[in-house]
């Protein structure tokens, strides 16, 4: 009976990492190495108030070494983000945890490591999975400000599996409860790096009422804009849109 090597890869490629997640050690390193977390996920968000950026925030993953055990004495463990940062080290008589801020998006292939006294390394691949909701809000305007959408990812890692927007647009009453306003007609546009829209919605936003424009969007590998043209009418108009920068589900399972 003849085995198909590929299938046979893909199952040892799978069993490795099931493992090499939580333990690993390497042959007369006199390493076995240990390392729990309660999480390898997180979602960045940034704030936009009045078209400007307010605030972004970032993902701080705790990784705990403290179950490694060795023959010789430990002098330091450490995270290998790969993505153009060195190394973050922490000495073993001083912690055990070292901590992983995240700032940028994408699909992180770590490097956990421990060091001996005889300077034997083991390290193991942990991977972690950041994603991105941008809050864009511009009140009261009828000349709204694009919004670029930069779904690449900083650290060379796979691209996202989808762009979501969520966008409304509010033509609130001219005055509360009373009106004396007047229907506005919009078109949302996303455009590509070679400035062409690849997705057109206009609408007819009448006095009181709010449009939204939801769509998924997959090619992920370039920066996009969204625009909002104010084709006619008098009105100012209120705009909230929310972005999500989604990636597959690849993260390595949380052990705590």
């Amino acid at each position: 009976m003849r085995f198909n090597p590929v299938v046979i890869l893909a199952v040892f490629l799978l069993s490795y990492t099931a493992v090499g997640c939580l333990s690993h050690s390497e042959e007369n390193s006199g390493i076995d190495i240990v390392v729990n977390y309660d999480s390898t996920n997180g979602t960045i968000v940034q704030t936009y108030v009045d078209g400007e950026l307010e605030s972004t925030s970032s993902i701080i993953l705790d990784f705990d070494f403290s179950k490694t055990i060795s023959e010789y004495d430990l002098v330091s463990f450490g995270i290998d983000p790969n993505d153009g940062r060195s190394p973050i080290l922490e000495a073993a008589e001083s912690s055990q945890m070292v901590s992983v801020e995240f700032s940028e998006h994408g699909i992180y292939y770590l490097d956990a490591f421990t060091i001996d006294e005889m300077e034997a390394r083991v390290n193991l691949t942990i991977v972690v999975r950041i994603e991105l909701n941008i809050e864009w809000n511009q009140d009261t305007t009828n000349e709204p400000n694009s919004l670029e959408i930069d779904s690449i990812p900083k650290n060379g890692g796979p691209y996202p599996s989808m762009i979501i927007i969520d966008s409304d647009v509010e033509n609130p009453e001219l005055i509360d409860n009373v009106g004396g306003g007047r229907e506005v007609e919009i078109t949302w546009r996303l455009f590509d790096e070679a400035d062409d829209a690849c997705l057109i919605r206009p609408t007819t936003v009448d006095e009181g009422e709010i449009a939204n424009w939801k769509v998924h969007h997959r090619i992920t590998n370039e920066v996009h804009d969204l625009r909002i043209s104010y084709d006619s009418g008098q009105d100012n108009i209120d705009i909230d849109h929310s972005i999500s920068i989604l990636y597959e589900e690849v993260e390595s399972p949380p052990n705590p």
